[in-house]
């Protein structure tokens, strides 16, 4: 195994919830937290609020020191993705040419409109970019549940490597080198699964639900296409997978703030009510990129509208409902 030193760079649910899948595929498997004290309690503990049923194995190491981290194969980066930029440029000079760095994160950087592997590559050289991504709650990953996702590299032979190195009876990555595919679904859905939980919040049914998921799922093709991904790449599970995944139940942090805004809560309420979630940065990126290339995305442009304050609710499926009459091309 060409891979079998793995270490996860952040101890949040889906940093665990990973390096217990890695552990289970047989891999020694370094966790890093970025707060000693919190490393120290992980280690003696082996327990964490974030996962309350999850029992950390005692096999994996847990350390806030980043030389000890990166003595690895491979990194695993579970951090948010708007944080990657920083922790990838901490790395820098750890990373050997050519160590697979792996972003585990959905979105795309505010102000520089970077995926996340173009944001790897910019801020450590050496490293070799890849995404893993698909339709995957922490907590079900981390109980050993089956799970299936996408992991993509631009080199083939790398990428199905590490797909064996991730792979149990459990845990389930396939290969990709379609690298803006995989992203594209991760950053797209994540806005998606807002307007599909205001959706249910507002109690619009479920007729609407599915041709809000259905319609979104258009847009997120029609985004992808422009922007080279393949059409299976969309269609499969870091795609609709993940989409069909998010926009069904408030176990995802996108959907549950939506939730929240359907509901009648403002975006900073909904906001603080939800936690942190990915969509409410890559909102406005997206919109301003499918602008740029003239592509149309009304689901996006509702809501980036209501997270930025220049619609309501209301206003926003008012928008939606008046749109001309055309073909379902």
């Amino acid at each position: 195994m060409p891979y079998q030193r793995l270490s996860v760079i952040g101890a949040g649910s889906w940093g665990l919830a990973l390096a217990s899948a890695a552990f289970r595929a047989g891999r020694d498997v370094t966790v890093w937290a970025r707060n000693p004290a919190y490393a120290a309690t992980l280690a003696q503990t082996r327990e964490s609020a974030r996962l309350p049923d999850l029992r950390i194995d005692e096999g994996i190491a847990i350390t806030s020191e980043l030389d000890a981290a990166t003595r690895c194969d491979a990194l695993l980066l579970a951090v948010p993705a708007q944080a990657m930029r920083e922790v990838a440029s901490q790395l820098t000079a750890l990373i050997t040419n050519g160590m697979p760095v792996i972003a585990c994160a959905k979105g795309i950087e505010r102000g520089t409109a970077k995926f996340m592997t173009e944001v790897i590559a910019q801020a450590a050289p050496n490293a070799a970019p890849a995404i893993l991504s698909g339709p995957s709650f922490a907590a079900d990953v981390a109980r050993g549940l089956p799970t299936a996702v996408t992991l993509a590299a631009q080199d083939e032979r790398t990428a199905a490597s590490l797909c064996r190195a991730l792979g149990s009876d459990t845990f389930r990555p396939y290969h990709s080198t379609d690298l803006r595919g995989v992203e594209i679904g991760g950053a797209a859905k994540n806005v998606l699964a807002i307007a599909a939980g205001v959706v249910s919040g507002r109690g619009l049914g479920a007729s609407a639900a599915a041709a809000l998921t259905t319609r979104g799922f258009a847009e997120l093709m029609r985004f992808g296409r422009a922007l080279d991904a393949r059409p299976e790449t969309l269609t499969g599970l870091s795609g609709l997978g993940d989409l069909i995944l998010t926009c069904s139940t408030p176990q995802s942090r996108n959907f549950s703030l939506g939730l929240a805004l359907g509901k009648g809560l403002s975006p900073l309420e909904a906001i603080a009510e939800a936690g942190l979630a990915e969509g409410v940065y890559t909102a406005s990126v997206l919109q301003e990129m499918a602008r740029s290339r003239d592509i149309d995305m009304p689901v996006v442009d509702a809501v980036a509208d209501v997270l930025g304050g220049a619609l309501t609710i209301g206003e926003a499926i008012e928008r939606l409902m008046t749109r001309p009459f055309r073909a379902e091309a």
